[in-house]
C-alpha cells in the first residue's frame, strides 16, 4: 500500500513540475530592467480591501511576448526620464471569480471611499471597471502608472483603480501636467505595441496577443 501511495505522490509531482515548465508566463522584472512592482491584489490596499485568490507572491506575470513590449515601452521612456510601475499583470481566473463574488455581497464596501465613492459596487461591471471575463486573465494584460526616475509616481489625476469617469484616458478636465503624464504613457505604451482600454489610463493589452481566446488559472506565486 506504501508503495502505491509513494507512486501516486511521484506521479503527481512530476505533473505539477511539468506544469510549472510549461507555464506560458515569465516575470516580467527579469525582462524589464528597473521595472517597479506593486502587486496591488496580492495585498490588501486594493479596492476589496484583502488579497486576492490566485495571488500568492507579489509578482508581475506575463506571456514573454508581453515582457518584452513592456520592455520596449520602458527603454523608450527612460530616454523622457520616466519608469514604469505595475499593479496588475497576469491576473488567475480564480481572481476574477473572486471579484464577482465581492461585487455580489452588498454589505463589503470598507474600501468604497477610497476607490468608488459615487458609484454603487452592483454597477461596477455593467459600467465596465470590472469584467466577468477579464483580458487579464490571457497574460498579455498590464495595469500601470509612470515613475519619475527616483522621484516617485507621477500625478495621473485619478489613483489607480479609481472608478469613476475621471479615469477615462479622454477625460479633459485634468491638470495640464497631468494630461501631459496620461499622454505620455498611452503613446509609449502604443508605440511599445499596447493598446489602450477606453475606461482605465491604466490599463493595456498587447496586440496580437499570443492568447486571444485563453483565460489561464495558473496560480501567481
Amino acid at each position: 500500500m506504501m508503495n502505491r501511495w509513494l507512486t501516486l505522490f511521484a506521479a503527481l509531482c512530476a505533473g505539477w513540475s511539468s506544469a510549472r515548465a510549461g507555464s506560458p508566463f515569465v516575470d516580467a522584472a527579469s525582462i524589464v530592467p528597473g521595472l517597479s512592482v506593486e502587486m496591488r491584489y496580492a495585498g490588501s490596499h486594493n479596492f476589496v480591501g484583502r488579497p486576492i485568490a490566485g495571488y500568492e507572491a507579489p509578482r508581475c506575470l506575463l506571456t514573454r511576448q508581453a515582457a518584452r513590449a513592456l520592455a520596449r515601452a520602458q527603454a523608450d521612456l527612460a530616454r523622457r526620464g520616466y519608469g514604469l510601475k505595475v499593479f496588475d499583470c497576469y491576473r488567475p481566473t480564480r481572481a476574477v471569480a473572486d471579484f464577482m463574488a465581492w461585487a455580489a455581497d452588498p454589505a463589503e464596501t470598507r474600501m468604497k471611499a477610497e476607490f468608488y465613492p459615487r458609484i454603487d459596487k452592483r454597477d461596477l461591471f455593467r459600467l465596465g471597471y470590472i469584467a466577468t471575463h477579464s483580458a487579464h486573465s490571457r497574460g498579455s494584460t498590464v495595469d500601470l502608472t509612470l515613475m519619475r526616475l527616483n522621484r516617485g509616481e507621477v500625478d495621473m489625476g485619478t489613483p489607480f483603480d479609481w472608478f469613476g469617469p475621471e479615469s477615462a484616458p479622454g477625460w479633459r478636465r485634468l491638470d495640464p501636467a497631468q494630461l501631459v503624464a496620461r499622454g505620455t504613457l498611452r503613446a509609449a505604451m502604443i508605440r511599445a505595441g499596447f493598446r489602450p482600454y477606453a475606461q482605465e489610463w491604466w490599463h493595456f493589452t498587447l496586440a496580437g496577443e499570443p492568447h486571444p481566446t485563453t483565460a489561464f488559472d495558473q496560480l501567481v506565486r
